[in-house]
């Protein structure tokens, strides 16, 4: 929905000024017959005049446009966006033309702003549409290259991310129930030099647009410590960064004052500070050289006590000397009686160990190896008969010393307990006193009689075995 047209006499005609350019009227060229042959400066196609039920004059592609024109696919804000601009340009006294592209292309302008002598111009563009950061500075640098200045303006809610990368405002669009005035809401300031900050200041995209054409406003660059500021918005308080503002001479050269001000407050505080450092460096200084010389002093009494503790060290040391001989000499002798004690009950054991073992063979040797299987099964059968348990019977008789050199029986299955002990040695019952608490099996009343004086009559069982000849000897 382009707002110029190229007109095949006249050249371009422009529909938001009242006599097109031209000293035209709109009647001559919308609806007149024969139809006047106009074409889109952007895309070359045909368009023809129209007139939206706002009351807006505007020029509409014929059926069959490319898509790729950009004219036609602005959207309907971005257009009304770019009246407004325009008819503030012309409140300012100033030439406004809609639609202005470069000589080679390289760019071309919502709108253009030209002074009354043509020395000065100024291009207006009403930013929409998503763009980075690099693109938008190549295309401000096209313009200051060929000494044209530029505003980006941003019809958004939320400010875009290059509002402060390049000379630009955000406006806001007049509500319903408010008067018809569009505002400028971010990107112009005013320097607070008391508050040492810069304050968003909100104003009418005429009074903006007339202020910006004869440099009243310029664009600065918010210095680094400056960048923070403050808004209310919602009713809370928010934190933005802005690096550039639209503002006046007044305020950047408040900004310049308070910061050389700031300058001179951080050289002073510097200045304070290097006194302050050179004072406390020098009290240091002082401070070491009497830890130095403390540190001395308490040297040469550490080396006096030194020598001191050494000798007394020497003397005791010299006499610990003297008692650990002593000691060592009384040590020897007890270690020397500990061996010779150790060595006669080693033997003792070792005698009394070899006379168990006689005895136990004596005792073992009264029966033959058929008594030997004949009790070991009279075993089993009453295991089986009285406690309704197997017990494992050894092939090989295996005598414990534990047991009185008994032959102990431990039943089968999982769990291997201990049933008892087979014909306990009487006289070796004292040398093992664990077995007066299991239960012992003896071959006759006549064993039975002899270990019952050693073991309690209520843990020895007489098998009651009838006597053979004896045919072997263990």
């Amino acid at each position: 929905m382009p707002f110029t047209a190229l007109h095949p006499a006249l050249g371009r005609l422009d529909a938001t000024l009242a006599d097109l350019g031209h000293k035209l009227d709109w009647a001559q060229i919308h609806k007149a017959r024969p139809r006047i042959q106009l074409a889109c400066p952007e895309c070359d196609w045909t368009l023809h005049p129209k007139v939206s039920q706002y009351g807006v004059r505007f020029f509409c592609h014929d059926p069959g446009r490319p898509p790729s024109c950009e004219l036609s696919n602005e959207s309907w804000e971005h257009h009304m966006l770019k009246l407004e601009m325009a008819g503030a340009i012309r409140a300012a006294g100033w030439f406004a033309t809609l639609e202005v592209p470069a000589e080679d292309g390289s760019w071309r302008a919502d709108v253009m702003a030209a002074s009354t002598d043509g020395t000065r111009r100024m291009a207006w563009e009403a930013q929409l549409s998503p763009i980075t950061l690099d693109d938008i500075q190549a295309r401000t640098d096209r313009y200051l290259d060929e000494g044209v200045r530029v505003c980006w303006v941003s019809p958004h809610k939320r400010p875009p991310r290059w509002i402060s990368a390049v000379p630009a405002v955000r406006v806001r669009a007049p509500e319903e129930h408010e008067p018809q005035l569009w505002m400028v809401d971010d990107g112009l300031a005013g320097f607070d030099y008391a508050a040492g900050r810069w304050m968003f200041r909100e104003e009418e995209l005429v009074q903006f647009v007339r202020w910006a054409l004869h440099g009243q406003v310029v664009p600065v660059e918010s210095m680094p410590r400056y960048r923070r500021v403050y808004r209310v918005v919602d009713g809370e308080q928010r934190q933005f960064r802005r690096g550039q503002w639209w503002t006046s001479a007044q305020s950047a050269a408040a900004q310049e004052k308070h910061n050389a001000m700031r300058q001179r407050q951080e050289l002073a505080r510097e200045e304070r500070e290097a006194r302050q450092k050179q004072l406390e460096e020098e009290a240091d200084r002082q401070s070491r050289l009497r830890a130095e010389q403390e540190q001395a002093r308490r040297a040469e009494e550490a080396e006096r006590l030194r020598e001191k503790r050494a000798e007394e060290s020497r003397v005791y040391w010299e006499k610990v000397r003297q008692l650990r001989e002593v000691e060592d000499a009384r040590r020897a002798r007890e270690k020397a009686a500990e061996d010779a004690r150790l060595a006669l009950e080693q033997a003792q054991r070792e005698e009394t160990q070899r006379l168990a073992l006689e005895t136990a063979r004596t005792w073992w040797s009264k029966l033959s190896q058929q008594q030997r299987t004949e009790l070991l099964t009279a075993v089993a059968e009453y295991a089986w008969r009285e406690s309704n348990v197997r017990v494992d019977i050894p092939e090989k008789l295996m005598m414990s010393s534990e047991y009185a050199y008994g032959v102990p029986v431990y039943t089968t299955g999982k769990r291997r307990l201990l049933y008892g002990v087979v014909r306990p040695c009487p006289s070796l019952v004292a040398a093992s006193p664990g077995i007066v608490r299991l239960h012992a099996f003896a071959r006759s009343a006549q064993e039975a009689r002899k270990l019952a004086t050693v073991i309690p009559e209520g843990r020895i069982t007489n098998l009651d075995l009838p006597e053979h000849e004896q045919l072997t000897m263990c």
